[in-house]
């Protein structure tokens, strides 16, 4: 019996082997509960879509996805991590939207010796001292959108800003970034509790950047505009106190927010690396085959989330179709050389990308519908501020 018993067990470890290596197996944590679940959805919805127009293969092997989901929490997103890593013996993981998930995630897959994709999340701490070989983001660092934000609002004479946005790593990189190129006066800052229980109550905070004399507000609540927005609205500020925002209003956000009648939005602005009107052939398919297949405008964390396939379908290709040459496979994903919804890039020294910026505007199209425009160029190919510290290690 006990010899039996081995021996099964040897042969499912030898089966999980051969899957593994016939199979190029991506591991994609993300948010599938909680109210945030919208952007995960989104997220997943792209990846698959990817797939699909991948012929659902890279270098002539199929391709295997295994979708986690992090509760919104670090701790579940770090086990599921090691779960992608020991169990499902995955290639790469990749997806997170949370900065705090990822850097709880990030050393179970680096010590593997796995390659670690972001799709989203951008802590400064990974694009500094803290970057690592094998680790690469299809996002810029954190900081960049706000940074190209801090621009536009020196373009509009925004003299006295008020920050809001909530208290976890992410949220802090937001606000310095916005600082970082804004020449006005900060006249305040609020950090507000997030997690799986956030606050969703922001009247003392507006009414504190009302009293601040402030002429704009930028607020950073990713999954939380309808709240966040519509308390703006009931505030009454929004003609002398105008609202410019990052990962906030966007394409998941607009159809809740026209059907709540939260006007106040319209004539806002943003900033970010990708629009859905961006004119680029990949990003061209990319919109319209999202909105065929799922009936819906695809966001900017679906845009990061798609290019995720063609990025390692291309790297591994040039690199000979082994996974497991993994300098090879490094210095293919370091060329960064596939056909990307947002045009062509390249990375900066840290695995992060230098992109182009752009400033949109949500505006009511010509059919009533919300949607974003691209207005102009915010930023144009800038490395991240932490780039410099960052001296790569394995």
């Amino acid at each position: 019996m006990r010899r039996m018993t081995i021996a099964a067990a040897l042969a499912a470890a030898t089966t999980t082997a051969v899957q593994a290596a016939d199979s190029v197996r991506i591991g994609f944590i993300t948010t599938l509960t909680t109210p945030a679940a919208v952007i995960g959805r989104d997220m997943q919805d792209a990846v698959n879509l990817a797939v699909e127009h991948a012929g659902g293969r890279i270098a002539g092997k199929p391709i295997e996805i295994v979708f986690e989901d992090d509760g919104l929490k670090p701790e579940l997103g770090r086990q599921k991590a090691e779960k992608l890593v020991r169990q499902d013996k995955v290639d790469i993981v990749a997806g997170f939207i949370w900065s705090n998930v990822l850097l709880a995630a990030r050393k179970p897959v680096t010590d593997a010796g796995k390659f670690l994709i972001s799709t989203n999340a951008g802590p400064s701490e990974l694009a500094g001292k803290g970057c690592h070989a094998n680790f690469f983001s299809m996002r810029g660092q954190n900081d960049m959108v706000p940074i190209a934000l801090g621009e536009v609002l020196n373009r509009r004479g925004v003299r006295k800003l008020y920050v809001m946005a909530p208290n976890y790593s992410a949220g802090k990189d937001m606000a310095a970034g916005v600082e970082w190129t804004f020449k006005g006066e900060v006249v305040g800052r609020d950090f507000t509790k997030w997690g799986d229980d956030p606050q969703l109550d922001f009247s003392a905070e507006l009414a504190k950047a009302k009293a601040s004399g402030a002429d704009a507000i930028f607020a950073f609540y990713p999954g939380r505009a309808a709240a966040f927005a519509r308390q703006y609205q009931q505030a009454g500020i929004s003609d002398s106190v105008k609202l410019y925002t990052v990962y906030t209003v966007d394409d998941i956000a607009l159809p809740r927010l026209q059907e709540a009648k939260v006007d106040a939005v319209l004539g806002t602005e943003l900033t970010d690396y990708w629009s859905p009107d961006l004119k680029t052939p990949e990003n061209a398919r990319f919109v319209a085959d999202f909105r065929a297949k799922y009936g819906r405008t695809p966001s900017n964390y679906a845009a990061a989330a798609y290019d995720l396939i063609p990025y390692v379908k291309a790297a591994l290709e040039q690199a000979g179709g082994d996974i497991g040459a993994t300098d090879k496979v490094r210095a293919a994903l370091e060329k960064a050389d596939f056909a990307s919804v947002r045009g062509r890039y390249q990375l900066g020294p840290n695995h992060f990308p230098i992109d182009t910026y752009y400033s949109l505007d949500v505006v009511a199209e010509p059919s009533g519908a919300w949607a974003l425009r691209t207005r102009e160029i915010a930023l144009k190919g800038e490395l991240d501020p932490y780039a410099r510290h960052c001296k790569l290690t394995q």
